[in-house]
């Protein structure tokens, strides 16, 4: 390790001592996944073993409360029963914001909601980690699976960047890429489904991709390699997830189940309405971008308030 990463991590422990609960709590969380005869008996046809999920929420509470200490504003616009698309910017190389979103809906919805996510192809069949998601309600993404579930009334969560969003480059962080071809409002139409428009802040710092490269990528069946400040530097260690602070914002309904199926139909009225929609969510992304700011400025005002008080103490003491 050359000393420049020696000291990008030693000051990353330093500054943020979590970094070593969250070790702790990822190393339960792995006796619990390969345990022998781990797997539960309430598991349903997608592999989502409730079993295992309460067995590691301590580690997702740990992600959510402290780790990234998520503020998450809106959740009252999830519908209490019913089907519902959650629409999200995607982001984090890795699907925690799928994981994050689960634990906003469950902590803080009246009814504690379980949502489902859909996971592009590049994590599903990652060793151990695809696995581990669709334990804990991930879905491999394609179009059969969605209306599986929305057919089944579940809270589904969909990110239409798909891997374009958890490739972007650090310099391009928080531009949200296209939404493919309409699949998302295609499939809101054809199963009645309404669509709560959702953004999310602090993704994009937690591996935040300096370069990729598609040189090696093949050899793993892969579409991309990403080059960050830790991976492959630090080997395994650098696919732990760098501390950030993040913001979640759920926006109203949009009642794309209340359009005319003829809408199938129009492929110009269709991308109008998916680019109206990656423009909403744009727009919350810079909104969640300034309420995180003002979180961080507060925080900073909180510690340095408090080493004010502990320096006048102990001088008072001398």
């Amino acid at each position: 390790m050359t000393t420049p990463l020696k000291t990008l991590l030693h000051q990353t422990v330093r500054d943020h001592p979590q970094l070593l609960e969250l070790l702790e709590h990822v190393a339960r969380a792995w006796h619990s996944f390969a345990a022998p005869n781990a797997l539960d008996d309430d598991v349903d046809e997608f592999g989502r073993d409730l079993g295992f999920m309460e067995r590691v929420r301590p580690l997702f509470d740990f992600m959510y409360d402290t780790y990234w200490r998520v503020q998450a504003r809106g959740v009252h616009h999830i519908p209490a029963k019913g089907r519902a698309l959650i629409v999200a910017n995607h982001s984090g190389t890795l699907a925690y914001d799928g994981a994050m979103i689960h634990m906003a809906v469950f902590k803080h919805h009246r009814q504690h909601r379980m949502t489902r996510f859909l996971v592009e192809d590049l994590i599903q069949y990652l060793p151990f980690i695809g696995t581990f998601f669709n334990r804990v309600g991930g879905v491999r993404a394609c179009p059969e699976n969605a209306e599986r579930l929305l057919k089944h009334d579940e809270l589904l969560t969909v990110f239409p960047e798909g891997v374009k969003g958890i490739s972007k480059l650090y310099k391009d962080r928080y531009r949200l890429s296209r939404f493919g071809r309409g699949g998302v409002v295609r499939l809101a139409i054809r199963t009645r489904t309404p669509i709560i428009p959702c953004a999310v802040v602090g993704a994009e710092e937690i591996h935040p991709i300096l370069w990729k490269t598609h040189l090696f990528a093949k050899l793993f069946g892969l579409p991309f390699l990403p080059i960050t400040p830790t991976f492959p530097w630090l080997g395994p260690m650098g696919l732990i997830p760098l501390p950030s602070q993040w913001v979640m914002i759920f926006g109203k309904p949009i009642r794309y189940d209340r359009l005319p199926q003829q809408l199938l139909q129009d492929p110009l009225r269709i991308h109008t309405l998916t680019e109206e929609l990656r423009q909403t969510i744009q727009q919350m992304v810079g909104e969640g971008l300034t309420q995180r700011r003002a979180l961080v400025a507060a925080a900073g005002d909180a510690r340095a308030s408090t080493v004010s008080r502990v320096q006048r103490q102990a001088g008072r003491t001398r």
